[in-house]
């Protein structure tokens, strides 16, 4: 739900919302101003006229400072201009005067959640459940906090919750597939994804179709991702998740030059995307075009520091018989992250190039020295010592 529409959202959900102000006969004619002032302060937020809504409310609140109206709508129209620390402080004020305030609740926790503050978002939201336990906006709110604090038994627990009340609730059953993804479940995730298909066969959402190629390309049943890919880059041809899932799952299945194909697609929309050269790199070393190979790396190098740009350079030397060039790229790696075996296991193989077999044991000791256990290592260690 917008920021716009949460006054009206609540209330399409069945929160009832009662005014704080009795405009009963013999009320003065200030009062009666509050109230029209508030209702088209609201209307206002509506049209996404925000700097008008907030002249209606800041009136109010300059004739009565704690009017719940009037701070829930601040706060509504601060968070809508994304100052949600602003926005916070309003919806507190309401709620020091007014406890239990449903829509300053309700704004409080969303301000929280775009914080990324989802503990805190969550006690909120917990809060507004008390009033109303069966308000699934805010159940599937609840569940999705969860997730990202990474709280599988509780998120999965009210995503299913929802599903007890509404069982074909898009928003719980995209949540459960987004769980069970990041939690590599990719199986359960793909249960989920395809029930959403299942549910929406004639205009289904380009997410599901490329959620559901994710996680073929997880499970490396390539050849059934890319249908999905497919079907995706039918619906939006520059669908950056759709060109990377074909490009990985041609990967995948080895294929030599359809992976760039898709590579250079993404490229030609964002050329300065460092992991898309480095792909493209690794692609043209497969093919033994190193020259290409190198040229990809050297972009990607040209934007930032990359590990897997050097590590393709220093591959690219070896092959070359430039083993001295690579000794030392692969020696500053190892120094920048000593737990990653392939650095190790490339250097050795740079001195058995070399015809030092020993030196090539003593990295891999040197690896094995810190309490690692890669079964790579452990094989070349044990061919190397037979």
């Amino acid at each position: 739900m917008n920021n716009s529409e949460n006054q009206q959202g609540i209330m399409d959900l069945g929160v009832s919302r009662k005014p704080a102000l009795n405009l009963s006969a013999g009320l003065d004619e200030e009062v009666l101003d509050i109230s029209v002032l508030s209702k088209k302060g609201y209307l206002l937020l509506k049209e996404n006229k925000i700097a008008e809504a907030v002249e209606c409310f800041s009136k109010i609140l300059m004739t009565d400072e704690n009017n719940n109206y009037a701070l829930v709508g601040m706060g509504d129209a601060t968070r809508k201009r994304g100052s949600f620390r602003e926005a916070v402080e309003y919806y507190k004020r309401c709620l020091s005067c007014h406890p239990g305030n449903n829509y300053a609740l309700f704004g409080l926790a969303d301000c929280y959640k775009a914080l990324n503050q989802y503990h805190r978002a969550i006690e909120i939201w917990e809060q507004y459940l008390l009033h109303d336990d069966k308000n699934i906006t805010v159940l599937t709110r609840v569940a999705d906090a969860y997730r990202k604090i990474r709280d599988f038994k509780h998120s999965k627990m009210v995503y299913q919750r929802v599903l007890e009340m509404e069982d074909q609730n898009p928003y719980a059953i995209i949540g459960l597939g987004h769980l069970h993804y990041d939690f590599k479940e990719y199986r359960e995730a793909l249960f989920y994804w395809e029930k959403m298909l299942e549910a929406n066969k004639e205009n289904v959402d380009i997410r599901v179709l490329t959620s559901i190629g994710n996680c073929h390309r997880k499970l490396k049943t390539f050849e059934k991702g890319i249908g999905y890919f497919e079907k995706a880059l039918e619906r939006d041809p520059y669908n950056f998740y759709a060109l990377f899932g074909l490009a990985d799952c041609y990967r995948g299945l080895n294929h030599l030059y359809r992976p760039l194909e898709y590579w250079n697609r993404i490229l030609e929309q964002d050329p300065r995307n460092k992991v898309i050269l480095t792909r493209v790199g690794d692609a043209y070393r497969n093919l033994t075009e190193y020259e290409k190979a190198s040229e990809y790396y050297h972009r990607a190098l040209n934007i930032e520091f990359d590990t897997y740009a050097v590590l393709g350079l220093a591959i690219v030397a070896k092959v070359q018989g430039k083993y001295n060039e690579a000794i030392e790229s692969l020696r500053h790696l190892i120094q920048q992250d000593p737990k990653n075996y392939r650095f190790y296991i490339e250097l050795a193989d740079c001195y058995v190039k070399k015809g030092d077999k020993k030196q090539a044991i003593d990295v891999l000791t040197e690896f094995q020295k810190l309490g690692l256990r890669n079964i790579s290592v452990i094989e070349l260690l044990e061919k190397l010592r037979a």
